[in-house]
């Protein structure tokens, strides 16, 4: 029979057996010395009679195995091996997210951009097998993480994003859905794959909607989120060289600067959600929002595909065996006495 241990670090613990048995060889060591000074003392003779050496020395030995068991137990015995195998399922979401500087408003606090981050977070800690990937635009795009199933790297990547990640400023986001059809996915299954868009949904003349359409002909569906204030809409403030807050501005056609008003465009969010099957426009607006809980209820229950199976093997454990034996052999060692009977004295 094979035993398997589940724990074989608790077998370091075996160094306390020599360290046990040197014990006692000292102990008895200094017995015999002290007994060798005494033993003309009728009073020592007579208890040193009464002790049985053999006997102390088969106590020492039931400790010794009940500690040996002990270990053993510890370290988890188990055999009876049991081939398991499981499929993981998931699906492919690519996160989009906008660092242009109109994210740096801060109708949801600290920012847009930082409570976007914030809520991809929280979402991806509750990922259950799904490959993720992260695309970041404003005048251009990049992709910031492939798909992938390492959480740990995606969100290092998620916590490196700034608005001065990207070089050109503008909001772009058409042709940040074309660049990740293009770098991210592929066209070999219209199936399982999910876009996140994360905007303030101002786009310059990028044309969304039919980037949209083109993301809905390749079965992939499209979650839109905008975030910001869609009536009066925020200011979008900036730090000077000495880092006093300024608000940012544009010169008009007259030469005399105005600040920018940043304000959602729910509107153009709507129609690109509209142009994939199954696609979402979630308003948050000004409102917190809880992206984890987006993912359970639109991707967490959408169809799923086999990403990958694993096959392992599993033990039935039995240490507790082993327990009994270590309280059978520590009950026989408080059992022994180390004293001889009066008849045979």
């Amino acid at each position: 029979m094979f035993i398997h241990f589940n724990e074989i670090k608790w077998f370091f613990l075996l160094w306390l057996l020599p360290l046990v048995i040197f014990f006692y060889w000292y102990a008895a060591s200094k017995r015999k010395k002290a007994l060798a000074v005494f033993s003309q003392l009728e009073i020592f003779k007579n208890i040193s009679h009464s002790i049985h050496p053999g006997k102390r020395f088969v106590k020492q030995i039931f400790v010794c195995l009940a500690l040996t068991v002990l270990i053993i137990a510890l370290a988890g015995p188990a055999w009876d091996p049991q081939p398991q195998k499981i499929e993981r399922k998931g699906r492919d979401v690519v996160f989009v997210l906008d660092v242009s500087k109109s994210m740096l408003a801060q109708d949801l606090a600290p920012s847009r951009l930082e409570r976007a981050k914030l809520a991809i977070k929280d979402c991806v800690d509750q990922l259950e097998g799904d490959r993720v990937g992260l695309v970041i635009f404003a005048g251009n795009t990049l992709v910031k993480c492939p798909l992938t199933l390492d959480y740990g790297f995606f969100r290092g990547m998620l916590d490196d994003i700034s608005v001065n990640s990207v070089t050109k400023g503008g909001t772009k986001i058409g042709d940040a859905l074309r660049r990740t059809l293009e770098e991210v996915y592929d066209d070999k299954e219209k199936r399982f794959k999910d876009i996140i868009l994360i905007t303030d949904g101002e786009d310059h003349d990028s044309f969304p909607v039919d980037a949209a359409g083109k993301a809905g002909e390749r079965g992939i569906r499209l979650i839109t989120i905008g975030l910001g204030d869609e009536n009066t809409g925020k200011r979008i403030p900036i730090k000077d060289k000495n880092g006093n807050i300024t608000f940012l501005k544009y010169k008009g056609n007259e030469g005399k600067e105005h600040e920018v008003w940043s304000r959602l465009d729910a509107d153009t969010l709507r129609k690109m959600a509209n142009m994939t099957k199954g696609g979402k426009y979630l308003n948050v607006s000004t409102k917190n929002f809880d992206l984890g809980k987006i993912y359970r209820d639109l991707i967490l229950t959408a169809e799923q595909k086999a990403l990958k199976s694993e096959s392992f093997t599993t033990y039935d454990e039995k240490y507790q065996y082993f327990l009994i034996i270590v309280f059978i052999l520590l009950g026989i060692e408080l059992i022994i006495s180390i004293r001889q009977r009066e008849g045979a004295l």
